[in-house]
């Protein structure tokens, strides 16, 4: 009897229970279709995702910021070492363009002297390499740059070095990644040069300053004139022949002188350059290339090929 009545208890509880949940189940589907009805009529949903997105929205921006920011960051950067290496490529392209210019004036000039020899005209040398210069040394006794390019940029000891304008100097010691280089304006400096009026050759002598050379042992019948243009003579096989050196501004003689005394201005404006121009001559060969050295102040200067 007990057990009967247990059982009919169980089963009333069950029933109750299926019936609660039932109801649940209708309550929450008449809500459903009551928020359908509201907002297909007056857009509440709509209005109450717009207004949950404010909310949310910059939560959201900011777990996405650091990803935006490298994204940035790799645009920017690439962005800028493109311009970097394009403006780099100009420079050099602005270098050999002008340097080419400043040959061409002087084969100009000598175009009627060497009218026949117009099949041997100087060429821009096929490699050049744009430098930085990084160190100026304008000591009355030495006047010497460094330059940011080296062994593993196939530099050698004596290569010239040239601006847009003319002959700078050459190299005389090589780094793995850094060079020095005397200036044509440093005492011990010399270079073998031709007057491009006359063809005249000569020798241009540093005097330690940085708007004046000197042409020394021309003899006071030579015909040179303020305003000659003296270019690289080639002997030496240091210096490509016809690059412009400088431009004749005094000529005079002691009465006791047999020889002129010549200064001129150096084409390069060597106490204002920040770039130089690397030059391959054409003649060079790395096996045997006259080294240079430099002596110290007071010892015997040095002239290149003469």
């Amino acid at each position: 009897m007990e057990a009967a009545i247990d059982s009919l208890r169980n089963d009333s509880g069950l029933n109750v229970g299926t019936a609660a949940g039932a109801l649940r189940v209708v309550i929450y589907v008449l809500c459903a279709i009551g928020l359908m009805l509201a907002d297909q009529h007056g857009g509440y949903i709509h209005r109450l995702k717009s207004q949950l997105s404010i909310v949310v929205y910059p939560l959201i921006y900011t777990v996405e910021l650091p990803a935006r920011a490298g994204e940035w960051l790799s645009r920017t950067w690439l962005k800028h070492s493109s311009t970097m290496s394009e403006n780099r490529k100009l420079e050099q392209a602005l270098f050999e363009s002008r340097s080419r210019m400043a040959r061409l004036e002087s084969v100009e000039r000598e175009n009627e002297r060497l009218r026949a020899l117009l099949g041997a005209e100087p060429r821009m040398p096929d490699r050049t390499l744009l430098a930085d210069i990084l160190d100026f040394d304008l000591d009355p006794y030495s006047h010497r740059i460094a330059i940011s390019r080296g062994q593993r940029d196939g530099l050698y000891e004596g290569q010239p070095l040239m601006d847009a304008n003319g002959i700078v100097g050459q190299v005389f010691e090589v780094t793995p990644i850094l060079s020095s280089a005397l200036m044509i304006s440093d005492p011990s400096h010399a270079v073998p040069v031709t007057i491009n009026r006359t063809g005249l050759r000569g020798i241009a002598y540093g005097i330690g300053r940085t708007d004046q050379i000197e042409l020394r042992d021309i003899p006071i019948s030579a015909d040179v004139v303020a305003g000659d243009l003296l270019v690289t003579s080639g002997l030496g096989d240091r210096f490509p022949t016809g690059i412009p050196v400088g431009s004749v501004l005094t000529v005079s003689r002691e009465d006791d002188d047999a020889f002129l005394t010549i200064t001129a201005r150096p084409a390069a404006d060597l106490g204002r350059i920040h770039q130089v121009l690397v030059i391959w001559p054409e003649q060079h060969r790395q096996s045997d290339a006259p080294l240079l050295t430099p002596p110290a102040p007071g010892e015997t200067e040095v002239v290149d090929g003469a």
